[in-house]
C-alpha cells in the first residue's frame, strides 16, 4: 500500500502571490485609464486685412564717387624711363610734365633725319642747276629734246627725295618729343603703373588722371533692376545719393548710363549717375538710393508686414483666419520682393481676408485664436499707479 504525501505552502508564500496579482491588476487599470490631453489655449493674435496696391521699392545700393573721365596716359614711344615727378594722388595741370624717357636714341635719329634732308637739299639744288642749263642748250639747239627730258625727270626725282627726307625728319624730331609725357589737362593721378627704370613699350600705361570737372557715383545693380535703371536714364534728379565722410552731404543725381551687357563674372549692370562738377575727393563712398515705381505692365500686388510671413517646409506661409470658426489655418504664397518692412505678394491669397500679422510661430493649423483688444488707456495708467506704489 502507498502512502500518498500532501504538499502545503506556507502563508509567506501566499502573501507574495496575493502581491503580484494585485500589483498587475493595478497597472492594467492605469494602462486603461488614458488621461485626457489639456486642450490648446486660445491666443490673442494681430490681424491685418489684405488688400492690394501698386508695387514701388526704395532700394539702396553702395557706390563710389569717380570722375567722368579717367585718363590712361602713355609714351608714343618705346624706352627707358629715366623720370616720374608726378606722383599718386597729386594734382596736375595742363602742360606739366609727368614722366620722361630717356630720349638718346632719338636725338640720334633725329640728328641723322637732317643730315638725310641737307644731302636730299643739295642733291636738289645740282639736278635743278643741271636741268636749267640744259634748257639753255635746248633752246641753242645743241642738244636733243630726249636729253632734255632726261635731265628734266632727274631734277623731279630729286625733288621729291627732298620732300621725303623733310617729311621724315618731322617724324623723328616728333618722335624725339615723345619722349617727355605732359598733361594734357588738368586732374588727379589715381593710378602708377610704371616706375623709374622700367623700359616700355609704346602704349604702356604710366599713369592715370582723372580729369576735372563732372563727377559720376558708380554702382552695379542686378538683372532684375536694370530695366527700372534704364527707364530712369535722363530724368533729372531721379536718384537721392549720400556721400559718406566726415561731411556727409546729400545729392539728386540723374541716371547718365546702363552698361548694356551684364559683368560676366556678377551677372550685375554697372550704373553711372551724374551728380554735377560736386567738389569732392574721389573715392569716396555713397549710398545709391533708387525709387522703383511699378511699371504699367506690372499688376498690383498685395503687400503684407514681414512678420507675417513664416516658412513652413520649405513654402513661405501666412495664418489665414476663418472669421466664422475663429481658427487659423496655414496658406501658401508667393514672395515676389519686399518693400521696406514689407513683402511684395503675387500669389496665394485675396484681398478682404485675414491675415495674423504677430505671433506666427506659436500658432498650429486649427487653432481657436481671439482679435488682440489693446487695454483702455485708464486701465493702463491705474496698473502702472498701483505699481509704483
Amino acid at each position: 500500500m502507498h502512502t500518498r504525501k500532501t504538499q502545503c505552502s506556507s502563508p509567506r508564500a501566499v502573501a507574495v502571490s496575493r502581491l503580484t496579482v494585485i500589483t498587475i491588476l493595478a497597472l492594467a487599470t492605469a494602462a486603461c485609464s488614458k488621461q485626457a490631453a489639456a486642450p490648446e489655449p486660445v491666443r490673442s493674435v494681430r490681424t491685418v486685412t489684405v488688400s492690394s496696391g501698386p508695387v514701388g521699392a526704395v532700394v539702396d545700393y553702395a557706390a563710389e564717387v569717380r570722375a567722368r573721365v579717367e585718363l590712361r596716359l602713355s609714351f608714343r614711344v618705346g624706352g627707358k624711363m629715366i623720370s616720374r615727378p608726378a606722383g599718386l594722388g597729386e594734382h596736375v595741370r595742363a602742360g606739366q610734365v609727368l614722366a620722361s624717357l630717356d630720349a638718346q636714341d632719338l636725338r640720334l635719329g633725329q640728328d641723322a633725319a637732317r643730315s638725310a634732308v641737307q644731302a636730299a637739299r643739295v642733291n636738289h639744288e645740282q639736278a635743278q642747276a643741271d636741268y636749267r642749263r640744259f634748257k639753255d642748250l635746248r633752246d641753242q639747239g645743241f642738244i636733243s629734246a630726249a636729253e632734255l627730258e632726261r635731265r628734266e625727270t632727274t631734277f623731279k626725282a630729286a625733288q621729291a627725295q627732298l620732300a621725303q627726307a623733310q617729311a621724315l625728319s618731322g617724324v623723328q624730331s616728333n618722335q624725339a618729343r615723345y619722349s617727355t609725357l605732359v598733361a594734357d589737362t588738368g586732374g588727379v593721378v589715381t593710378a602708377v603703373e610704371a616706375e623709374p627704370g622700367a623700359v616700355l613699350s609704346a602704349g604702356s600705361t604710366v599713369l592715370r588722371v582723372a580729369q576735372d570737372g563732372p563727377r559720376d557715383v558708380v554702382f552695379s545693380v542686378p538683372e532684375d533692376q536694370a530695366g527700372a535703371l534704364r527707364a530712369l536714364q535722363g530724368s533729372a534728379g531721379a536718384l537721392r545719393v549720400t556721400v559718406w565722410g566726415a561731411d556727409s552731404v546729400q545729392l539728386a543725381a540723374t541716371v547718365r548710363e546702363v552698361a548694356a551687357v551684364a559683368d560676366p563674372v556678377t551677372r550685375t549692370f554697372v550704373v553711372k549717375a551724374d551728380i554735377g562738377k560736386a567738389n569732392m575727393r574721389l573715392g569716396r563712398t555713397a549710398t545709391v538710393t533708387v525709387a522703383v515705381r511699378s511699371l504699367p505692365s506690372v499688376p498690383a500686388m498685395i503687400k503684407l508686414p514681414l512678420a507675417a510671413v513664416f516658412e513652413q517646409q520649405g513654402q513661405s506661409s501666412v495664418w489665414v483666419l476663418d472669421k466664422d470658426t475663429m481658427a487659423v489655418r496655414a496658406q501658401p504664397i508667393q514672395v515676389v520682393g519686399a518693400e521696406g518692412n514689407q513683402v511684395v505678394v503675387a500669389a496665394g491669397l485675396a484681398p478682404g481676408q485675414q491675415v495674423v500679422s504677430a505671433g506666427v510661430h506659436v500658432l498650429t493649423p486649427g487653432q481657436k485664436v481671439a482679435l488682440y483688444r489693446p487695454l483702455p488707456a485708464a486701465w493702463v495708467a491705474s496698473a502702472a499707479s498701483d505699481a509704483a506704489r
